[in-house]
């Protein structure tokens, strides 16, 4: 009788304590997952928008983390991401998609037969079940770096436009912004010319629009890599040419606290990353989610260059 008396306090406390460890560590293990798919983390603006994003992991509690494919080309390599990420079961996906959407729609249909919201992020693409878009206009950001292009410049100027490649509709967006904004103010756009090469890196075209266009007075690049690749050789023949890019990156805002550029266009991927996941925890929990966020433009100049800096190695630590 004795015996059984002290085995019971044991049962007691060991219960207890499983008890308490339960109700310790639930949050843990029921945070909402969330998994990020975008093109690449080796380059500044996709190492910005995952900073971003995981700021937002942080503060709304979130088992989160942020992939990208082995390598940008071929386009299996993002099917078979997408195909592995939902064996994983996640509660959200957020995804930059590719621009054929024959290839992405039906991976994506899958999410939504086991009812994954999916949120698109900084590129949009038309698909009637995505839960909601969060990224820039990127035809307004062309127009807008056109514009800027143009307050430098004269009417009768010719100008080129360095693009990313024809099957980027973000790209062709932004060229066919900044091509009728500039066109508006009477600056001739004598050429428009593809700046990456296969594997989505710059590649070198100043040049050859240099020989061609000896008068060109301006330049419009639809991302910064591409215009830093065109400051390269507008540096070294010690030219005086205006490029505008769309980034506003480490780099290329040091052309213009510098003087070196007077000023650039910059889309705000820190943001886009943080509000895609905001937006993402919000459907898994039934919340009013907003079905397009437009994470805006910003100018840089030589007045908000030191800011712009300390702000992007802030975030890049």
């Amino acid at each position: 009788m004795t015996k059984r008396w002290i085995v019971l306090p044991i049962i007691v406390f060991s219960l207890l304590t499983l008890i308490s460890f339960a109700v310790r560590f639930p949050k843990e293990e029921n945070k909402p997952k969330i998994i990020v798919v975008v093109p690449r983390l080796d380059i500044e603006y996709w190492k910005i928008f995952e900073s971003g994003a995981k700021k937002a992991f942080h503060e709304f509690d979130i088992d989160g983390k942020v992939i990208a494919p082995d390598s940008v080309s071929p386009i299996s390599n993002h099917t078979n991401m997408l195909k592995k990420v939902l064996k994983q079961q996640p509660d959200a996906l957020i995804l930059v998609p590719i621009d054929d959407p024959s290839i992405t729609i039906p991976v994506l249909m899958e999410y939504k037969k086991k009812r994954i919201p999916v949120v698109l992020t900084s590129r949009d693409m038309e698909w009637e079940y995505k839960t909601a878009y969060i990224g820039t206009d990127n035809t307004v950001l062309g127009e807008t770096a056109g514009k800027l292009l143009g307050s430098m410049l004269q009417p009768g100027d010719q100008v080129a436009i360095i693009f990313g490649s024809l099957e980027d509709r973000t790209m062709i967006d932004r060229k066919n912004g900044a091509k009728e904004a500039l066109e508006d103010i009477g600056i001739e756009v004598v050429t428009e010319q593809i700046g990456y090469n296969h594997f989505g890196n710059p590649k070198p075209v100043m040049e050859s629009i240099l020989q061609t266009y000896p008068n060109i007075k301006g330049v419009v690049a639809t991302s910064d890599r591409l215009a830093l690749e065109a400051l390269k050789t507008i540096e070294k023949d010690a030219l005086q040419i205006p490029v505008i890019g769309t980034d506003g990156t480490i780099e290329m805002t040091k052309f213009i606290k510098t003087g070196k550029i007077s000023a650039t266009t910059a889309q705000n991927p820190y943001d886009m990353g943080y509000q895609s996941v905001e937006q993402a925890q919000k459907a898994i929990k039934g919340g009013n989610v907003a079905k397009r966020i437009d994470t805006g433009i910003d100018l840089i100049t030589k007045d908000n260059a030191k800011e712009r800096l300390n702000f992007l190695k802030d975030v890049l630590h």
